[in-house]
């Protein structure tokens, strides 16, 4: 295989009742880690990803683990199959098992830390409580426009910067909504997200140094291989730079914009989507030049991957 792989790694917004099962199935570490994430979180995250109901599942402290299983157990399928990433990243969560494939921390490590991740994201977000709205059709120099007309000192920011024009603004509530009307003002749209807390902003600055706490227990190594991190949109070797990394994510903005032009100047041609849904591929598909040759895959389940692996 010739080809310069990046695997990609979703984040909440993707899970589905029934996701992960038949890879648990065939795959022994795949089983083996629906084990781990139900022992570290001590309740049956397995199930929920099997057989849901879909609201439990949907909540954040339970969703965390759910979906960095079931990307895992992706990861663990590519690897037994003989296939490895140049470079990796995730969005949001996805970062969790991003570390993992490029090799600075374990599965079971990476299920310690988001199953703490979701558990300190749910109080936050009980405490201060706030909304986020995606922006389609400004670019990101107008929507910081609005976010400095209207935040004053309230809490409003850029929490995804997902494609060129579609971009997710979090924070306070009314000021989310004032953003989002003004954004419509000037020919955008805005589509309010169906989300328990306003993620990557100092509304949940109450976690950060908890995690960080937490993130000091956890063994993390110097990758093996590259990874673009969301709050820099850059590469890090140093384990102890790569926590205050993770640490700092809780309330820094996602630049998966910038990490996937990243990968395209580095001259990755084959994309893989490791985890539920199509979430990154779509994003991909409006980021990608028409005139670049690259692929864009996703692994998510037997016959996924099973359809991956004849392209190659």
């Amino acid at each position: 295989m010739t080809n310069k792989i990046a695997f990609v790694f979703p984040g909440q917004g993707s899970q589905f009742v029934g996701m992960g099962k038949d890879l648990k199935d065939q795959f022994a570490t795949a089983r083996q880690i629906f084990e781990q994430a139900d022992e570290i979180c001590k309740k049956p995250i397995s199930k929920l990803c099997f057989e849901g109901p879909m609201d439990e599942l949907t909540l954040t402290d339970n969703l965390q683990p759910a979906v960095t299983a079931v990307n895992l157990a992706c990861l663990a399928a590519l690897t037994e199959s003989g296939v490895k990433a140049e470079i990796s990243a995730g969005h949001s969560l996805g970062e969790y098992a991003a570390l993992v494939s490029c090799g600075a921390i374990s599965n079971y490590d990476s299920l310690r830390l988001v199953q703490k991740r979701g558990a300190l994201m749910h109080r936050e977000a009980t405490a201060n409580p706030g909304d986020m709205v995606a922006l389609i059709g400004l670019d990101i120099s107008s929507v910081n426009e609005i976010i400095d007309e209207i935040r004053g000192s309230g809490v409003l920011a850029v929490a995804n910067h997902n494609t060129a024009e579609q971009i997710v603004i979090t924070g306070e509530k009314e000021l989310v909504l004032r953003a989002a009307e003004l954004a419509k003002e000037r020919t955008g749209r805005a589509v309010a997200l169906k989300v328990s807390g306003a993620w990557h902003c100092d509304l949940m600055k109450g976690a950060v140094a908890e995690f960080r706490q937490f993130l000091e227990g956890i063994t993390f190594s110097e990758p093996k291989s590259s990874m673009l991190f969301n709050a820099t949109a850059g590469k890090e070797s140093s384990p102890q730079k790569i926590k205050d990394i993770m640490a700092t994510q809780l309330v820094s903005p996602v630049r998966w914009y910038d990490i996937m032009k990243g990968m395209l100047s580095d001259g990755i041609d084959t994309f893989v989507e490791v985890g539920p849904k199509n979430v990154l591929s779509g994003l991909l598909k409006k980021t990608v030049p028409a005139d670049k040759n690259a692929s864009i895959h996703n692994v998510q389940d037997i016959k996924s991957l099973n359809k991956f692996l004849e392209s190659c």
